[in-house]
């Protein structure tokens, strides 16, 4: 992961060198060529996608690659690069709060996640509710994550396939995220959050707990400690997006996940991801990216 765009981007390696600098330790090289067990722990994973996630907008931006844009939003974690992109936090206040961010999920781990594809958003959260499990995110109009204990995930997984769910998917998570047991993170996290200098979002940030814009660092603060108790509202953040004239969604960091949900959540807005970009940007600027098919990966 980044590891090709570090190799051949001199404004990549200083992202990944700063991260290791900040952070006081080797992620760049965990990124690159740790084993995978490790880079998979949360508190190693959330710094490792927020730099990869800098390192490939820095790059993006440098080869003009992407047009300004109207608006920002990320999915969970991804709301700290959207605020990074946007100009109100820097990277190098960014990475502590994430790496903290991870460590205190990991000390307080517990529960488990499940995808439930296939069943109306409503008709999952009766089930969630029944078994008394809670809703982490609200994917797409067909998958949404139910989260909590393990008991109360394995009973919502079991009424929804009695529902009529296609799928049930049980996540490969340490712990029951965007939940009310990641509670004590809101408070380990909170000094931090409060401390941090942040600066008005422009654009502004879609946020994830009420698909509004946010600009205001009081409302950014309070937005970051929310999102860790609360559902990810992302089909509401594409439709606010859609809703305001949106045509096109540039999905910058690892992977494309964002661009298959989008495809799903608005199918008239195209999506191009980071990986397209540089692509293009790499044979130079006579060969724009074609927009990327929506993934139909779950």
């Amino acid at each position: 992961m980044g590891r090709e765009l570090a190799a051949r981007e001199p404004a990549a390696r200083a992202i990944f060198a700063a991260a290791d600098r900040v952070l006081g330790f080797g992620l760049s090289a965990l990124i690159f060529a740790g084993a995978e067990t490790d880079l998979q722990q949360t508190a190693n994973q959330q710094p490792a996608i927020l730099a990869t996630s800098v390192a490939q907008l820095t790059v993006l931006r440098e080869a003009g690659a992407l047009p300004p844009p109207a608006f920002v939003a990320g999915h969970s974690l991804g709301e700290y690069a959207a605020l990074v992109a946007a100009g109100a936090l820097t990277l190098e206040d960014a990475l502590p709060i994430v790496r903290r961010r991870g460590e205190l999920m990991q000390e307080h781990g517990a529960g488990a996640m499940a995808a439930v594809i296939g069943l109306a958003p409503a008709a999952v959260s009766e089930v969630a509710a029944e078994a008394g499990a809670e809703i982490a995110n609200f994917n797409a109009p067909d998958q949404t994550t139910v989260s909590g204990r393990e008991a109360a995930v394995e009973r919502a997984m079991a009424l929804a396939k009695e529902r009529g769910a296609k799928r049930t998917i049980r996540l490969p998570v340490s712990a029951a995220f965007h939940s009310s047991l990641m509670a004590p993170v809101v408070d380990g996290l909170r000094p931090m959050i409060e401390a941090v200098p942040l600066r008005p979002a422009e654009p502004p940030l879609i946020g994830n707990v009420d698909a509004r814009p946010l600009r205001d660092p009081a409302t950014l603060r309070r937005e970051l400690l929310d999102q860790i108790i609360t559902p990810v509202r992302w089909v509401e953040v594409v439709a606010a997006l859609a809703a305001t004239g949106v045509e096109t969604c540039y999905e910058v960091g690892p992977g494309k996940v964002l661009a298959g949900l989008i495809g799903r959540c608005a199918p008239g807005v195209t999506t191009v991801t980071a990986d397209s970009l540089l692509a293009a940007a790499e044979r130079g600027p006579t060969r724009p990216p074609e927009p990327d098919e929506p993934s139909r990966r779950e």
